[in-house]
This record gives C-alpha cells, sequence and structure tokens, in this order.
C-alpha cells in the first residue's frame, strides 16, 4: 500500500519507520539528526513547509500534512489488510 504525503509524492507505508510531529525538530537529537541526514543527502523534500517529518528506510520527507492526518491515513491502509485475502 502507498501514503500520499503531499506535494505529489506517494511512498510505501512498509517503508516508513517514523512519522513526526515538526515540533519534535527543534529537540537538539532530532534537530542534529535532521542536519546529518540533509548534509549526506537523505532528505528529499524542503523543510519549509513541513507539517510532519516522515522518516523511512532510505529517506526522510518533510510533509506540508499533519502528522495526525498522515497517521490516520496509515492506520486506515493498515487497517485494510487485515480484510485482503
Amino acid at each position: 500500500m502507498f501514503i500520499h504525503i503531499g506535494k505529489n509524492t506517494v511512498i510505501k507505508s512498509r517503508d516508513v519507520i517514523a512519522i513526526l510531529d515538526s515540533s519534535t525538530a527543534k529537540s537538539a537529537a532530532t534537530s542534529e539528526f535532521l542536519q546529518i541526514a540533509k548534509e549526506e543527502g537523505f532528505v528529499k523534500s524542503e523543510e519549509k513547509e513541513g507539517k510532519s517529518i516522515i522518516i523511512t528506510e532510505k529517506n526522510i520527507y518533510f510533509s506540508p500534512i499533519s502528522s495526525i492526518t498522515l497517521l490516520k491515513r496509515a492506520n486506515i491502509l493498515f487497517d485494510l489488510n487485515d480484510y485482503i485475502v
């Protein structure tokens, strides 16, 4: 399954490690992690408009969609998997 994270970007739901609110980027540890990821080329979108941060197996994305909405989308997809035969 896939999750639309905004700005014509779709990611595989199974690749998602974490969906964070952008306010977590204010902590020293998260800020340092994101800076290193950006320097190493793992960040695939602009930080400016991000309401949430999506960490996947290979990349990090900033999404204009809130983390709560993205989590709801992800949970709906995971719930659907229970009914697919």
